[in-house]
């Protein structure tokens, strides 16, 4: 009885020494908060007086941001508090200096949320970066391109963007510590299967320009390359994962056979067209 009460005690005694700490790391948190909502206010009145936001909607990330509801004022605001709060929540955290498995659990979530909010920023101003960088260098090499292959600069503007934006996910994944074997396919898969569709439309595009006959026979070429890059991407989407390599192996197989039986009466078609002309 008397170690029930000795323990009864010494826990009473551990709340009472801990309620300075835990009113400490409150008050820390509220006056974080209420600091990060003046600031993040501050800044977004101010990105709002500079004109920043006119100028970011016509981007392509800001034709983004206004279809999802969003404008950068409000959410370069919004980021400033949550990064003032996230600040206030680490001194939070080491003020109680809790030990322990959850105090573990707690220090590690507090060195991750600047890591996290990096990452949420390194895309979104990534990506800005991306167009504003895509769109430069397409201007400047459209002049190098007859008006008739203007495509062809638009094409290598996409691939460029493409390549940009795979790069800005892979650091901002890095930063966020969520890159890995499962990763890194899925952003190159992705790549793979933006530059063959964008590289399509712009080969097809140029081929029909230059030979009128190819028009009829554009779109299955379309279809086929499409089809290609679509299958090299999944295979590099679903590398990592075993066995899935050989079953779009075989698929592939399969398709490149029923793609060459469609094509027999096209080229038959094709043939017969050609003769007539001649």
């Amino acid at each position: 009885m008397l170690y029930i009460v000795e323990m009864f005690s010494d826990m009473v005694g551990d709340i009472i020494a801990a309620i300075p700490s835990v009113l400490a790391a409150i008050i820390v948190i509220l006056i974080g908060y209420a600091i990060g909502i003046v600031v993040g206010n501050a800044v977004n009145k101010l990105v709002e007086k500079l004109g920043i936001e006119r100028n970011f909607d016509k981007t392509t990330t800001g034709q983004s941001f206004k279809n999802a509801g969003l404008d950068l004022s409000n959410f370069i605001g919004g980021v400033t508090k949550a990064f003032i709060t996230i600040l206030a929540i680490i001194l939070a955290i080491q003020i109680l200096n809790v030990g322990g498995t959850i105090g573990t659990y707690l220090t590690t979530i507090a060195d991750y949320l600047p890591r996290l909010l990096g990452g949420i920023l390194l895309i979104v101003f990534g990506t800005v970066l991306v167009d504003f960088l895509s769109s430069f260098i397409g201007r400047m090499i459209k002049p190098m391109f007859p008006e008739a292959k203007i495509e062809i600069a638009d094409m290598l503007k996409n691939l460029l963007m493409i390549g940009l934006v795979a790069f800005v996910l892979a650091l901002a994944l890095d930063l966020m510590l969520l890159s890995g074997d499962l990763i890194y396919p899925l952003i190159i898969g992705f790549v793979i299967i933006g530059a063959g569709i964008s590289l399509t439309d712009g080969l097809i595009k140029s081929i029909n320009d230059d030979h009128a006959e190819f028009k009829g026979v554009a779109g299955y070429a379309k279809f086929v390359l499409y089809s290609i890059f679509l299958i090299i991407g999944a295979g590099a989407i679903f590398a990592t994962f075993p066995g899935v390599t050989t079953i779009i192996a075989n698929v592939s197989w399969a398709f490149a056979i029923a793609l060459a039986i469609m094509l027999i009466p096209i080229a038959y078609a094709m043939a017969k067209k050609m003769s007539k002309e001649t």
